[in-house]
């Protein structure tokens, strides 16, 4: 987990207090009195799960709570579970939920739950077991609208490859059928290949070269998140080639690499929406009052005509209400 140290406060109380300082860049404030949100991200690095924390700190903040975060030190299956078991000892009001494995952590979720603790389900969705919500934008359909726009600036025609994610992830996987499906309204697109990334920077540089060793015309390449899309990117200046590169999360990286011209567009994903919307159903739930079952985002491709809105750091954003998004 990771934590700033706070001498002389609760542990709970640090937590929250440390994390908002962190996250805004100003010294320690003893949050208000409220219920405690906590949320769980499986890492601290990845900018969607960061998004999150964002959201989740500004709605707690906006709603009179307090958030706190359990960020695993590692993806390793026995750091994840055991984050769990000090989460069900500390016992929040309630938690936000992205699981390293969809399936793997249902145990954990029944646990959860028989402690009390009601789980609002965000991003990656769980496999199974009770939760309040869930929140996420669809994988698929912001797959095949970023696929589609990129065949678009395509004009239908050329060579394109495929990054994949992780297929554990039900994300991931759904991604690539988005992308895969997307062909077949563009005949004279040829898909060369569809090769994993692992989601990673340097898997998708080593990926590259060698997709760029065995095919000299690739004219797109369909990422399945920023990260591999900037891996992409990086490798073909380094080959001296060009392709169109869509990417997905609307990450800042990515924004600053359409300002560019580098990055073509990205799917947002919206990790920060998400962890609003996430606290503001659990709290909506511990209050007794009406949540939705499961609230899906609007796919949106953020492009060079729309990326302003993006610049704007999340820290100095506000959380939109459930009403706004659900239109009710």
């Amino acid at each position: 987990m990771w934590f700033h140290s706070c001498p002389g406060w609760s542990t709970r109380t640090c937590r929250a207090a440390c994390l908002a300082a962190a996250l805004a860049g100003s010294s320690p404030v003893l949050p208000a009195p409220g219920e405690t949100i906590a949320t769980f991200t499986r890492n601290r690095t990845n900018p969607i799960l960061r998004g999150v924390r964002i959201g989740a700190e500004i709605a707690a903040t906006a709603y009179g709570a307090q958030a706190v975060h359990y960020i695993p030190r590692s993806e390793a299956p026995s750091e994840q579970l055991a984050l769990v078991d000090e989460l069900i000892v500390n016992k929040p009001d309630a938690l936000v939920l992205v699981p390293y494995d969809p399936k793997a952590m249902l145990a954990a979720v029944d646990r959860l739950n028989a402690a009390g603790i009601p789980v609002t389900n965000v991003s990656e969705r769980l496999a199974g077991g009770s939760v309040v919500s869930f929140v996420g934008t669809d994988d698929y359909q912001l797959a095949l609208s970023s696929a589609r726009y990129l065949m678009n600036a395509l004009a239908g025609k050329g060579n394109v490859v495929i990054l994949e994610g992780p297929d554990n992830l039900a994300g991931s996987v759904a991604r690539v059928r988005g992308y895969k499906d997307a062909l077949e309204g563009f005949p004279a697109i040829k898909l060369l290949a569809s090769k994993s990334a692992n989601y990673a920077r340097a898997s998708a540089v080593d990926v590259m070269k060698s997709l760029l060793r065995s095919y000299p015309q690739i004219d797109g390449i369909l990422a399945a998140n920023d990260q591999m899309a900037i891996g992409a990117i990086a490798q073909l200046k380094r080959a001296n080639r060009h392709a169109l590169v869509i990417g997905m999360n609307a990450s800042r990286e990515a924004i600053e690499l359409i300002k560019s011209g580098d990055l073509l567009g990205s799917g947002d994903y919206d990790g920060f929406l998400q962890g609003c919307l996430g606290v503001e159903i659990a709290l909506r739930n511990l209050r007794k009052q009406a949540v939705p079952k499961e609230l899906m985002l609007k796919p949106v491709v953020v492009d060079k005509t729309s990326y302003r809105p993006y610049e704007l750091a999340m820290e100095q954003r506000s959380c939109p209400s459930l009403e706004s998004i659900t239109g009710n």
